[in-house]
């Protein structure tokens, strides 16, 4: 298994796991598979050009299977915080501690900043094991979003959880 961050030429390796997740998961993320089918490979590898955020891959024998961004906050006030977005791992390499490495392997990058003191998430509230595997990293519940997400005519709650270096 192999993480690291990822660059322009993985763009298209992170776009079709990217529409995996969204067509698995939808409740998992703000994003939605008719928004992103049709971006251009372009503006994912302008991504990882930036230099406030971060994504990471995990790729087993060469295939992409998972990944995870983190975006620092850019307004001064707000500066001390970074974000962690998109988690996601293919459904057939699960419980190998993928998961548990991208997030681990995002945390390290964020602490080469040392103006960043804590990273905020939110998780569907009915992911159960996302939860837990954020608790197990010391991440805290601070917060439940009520309907953060409407898919059709269903509301998904989300809750807000924190890490503090």
């Amino acid at each position: 298994m192999e993480i690291r961050q990822l660059n322009a030429e993985d763009a298209v390796l992170y776009k079709a796991l990217r529409l995996e997740a969204l067509q698995n998961h939808p409740e998992a993320f703000g994003s939605d598979y008719e928004v992103e089918k049709d971006r251009p490979i372009e503006q994912y590898a302008m991504r990882f050009q930036n230099e406030q955020a971060a994504t990471f891959g995990a790729f087993h024998e060469g295939e992409l299977v998972g990944v995870v961004t983190i975006v620092c906050s850019e307004p001064f006030k707000m500066r001390h915080r970074a974000d962690l977005f998109a988690m996601y791992v293919t459904p057939r390499v699960r419980k190998q501690q993928i998961g548990r490495q991208l997030v681990q392997e995002a945390l390290q990058a964020l602490q080469e900043r040392p103006w960043i003191e804590q990273v905020h998430l939110s998780v569907v509230r009915t992911n159960e094991a996302a939860k837990a595997l954020y608790r197990s990293l010391s991440f805290e519940s601070y917060a439940i979003e009520p309907r953060a997400l409407k898919i059709d005519d269903t509301y998904h709650d989300e809750e807000l959880m924190w890490y503090r270096f």
